[in-house]
């Protein structure tokens, strides 16, 4: 039996992942999870790869009422209603994606934090999960391939926050899930069609609780994995696109077709 033992968001894409215990996922992915981001002052979205530190920051946010919180290391805390300002034009990786500026705190607290001038911004909801459209609105991975990194690693601990995953499953075996891709898999309520594996970047080397490079995870991927047929190079893990919309809970069975 394949379940799921695992769930993390974050509100502000390369902010710290926070543990739930149940996601609404609708045909866009999860409302509340990476509906803004970080541009610098050319316009270029930031995240953990350019300031590590991000990922200290504790983030929530409300849907309902329209609340924003930031916790900071030293406990500051910065909280505010979110007011939305003009249009941008952001690149998103190398693609052009348009957001609006967000009005409040936040920025001129994250900006002194990082030490670079920083903007929020909110993504543009009818776009989907902002890293790959509705394509990519759900990631997985399992207990197993985590496992099986750590056994390169000297068996020394992997934290699965590293891939930064919205669902852990266990039950299949290391990298099973890439099987996964082309076909449906029922999870919890939710029917997702997985459309491709996810390549890995810098940001899998950084400790997810400080920021700080402590791990050749890309050498460990690149020393088993780069021979592997994959939509992404170095992946671990895979992203999909949901068609019926449900809960999704720890616990909940998984069920490829």
């Amino acid at each position: 039996m394949i379940r799921v033992t695992s769930l993390a968001t974050t509100p502000v894409k390369g902010l710290r992942l926070r543990p739930r215990d149940e996601l609404a996922l609708g045909l866009s992915g999860v409302p509340d999870n990476r509906c803004f981001y970080l541009i610098d002052d050319r316009d270029r979205m930031l995240n953990g790869k350019q300031v590590g530190a991000l990922c200290t920051v504790v983030a929530d946010y409300d849907l309902a009422t329209r609340e924003l919180s930031m916790r900071f290391p030293d406990q500051t805390d910065v909280t505010g209603e979110v007011r939305l300002g003009e249009w941008v034009l952001s690149r998103f990786f190398s693609a052009p994606l348009h957001a609006r500026l967000v009005i409040g705190p936040w920025a001129e607290a994250l900006s002194a934090y990082a030490g670079r001038p920083l903007r929020l911004v909110a993504a543009d909801p009818h776009r989907g999960a902002i890293d790959r459209g509705a394509a990519g609105a759900v990631s997985v991975i399992s207990r197993a391939s985590v496992v099986r990194l750590e056994q390169l690693a000297g068996e020394r601990e992997v934290d699965p926050r590293r891939f930064r995953m919205l669902i852990e499953v266990d039950g299949p075996a290391a990298h099973e899930e890439d099987d996964w891709v082309g076909r449906q898999v029922r999870i919890g309520e939710a029917l997702v069609a997985m459309r491709g594996h996810v390549g890995r970047c810098l940001v899998t080397t950084q400790d997810p609780e400080t920021g700080q490079v402590d791990m050749p995870v890309l050498d460990m991927l690149r020393s088993y994995r780069s021979a592997d047929e994959t939509t992404e190079p170095l992946a671990f893990g895979i992203y999909g696109e949901v068609l019926e919309p449900g809960a999704v809970r720890v616990g909940d069975p998984v069920t490829p077709d």
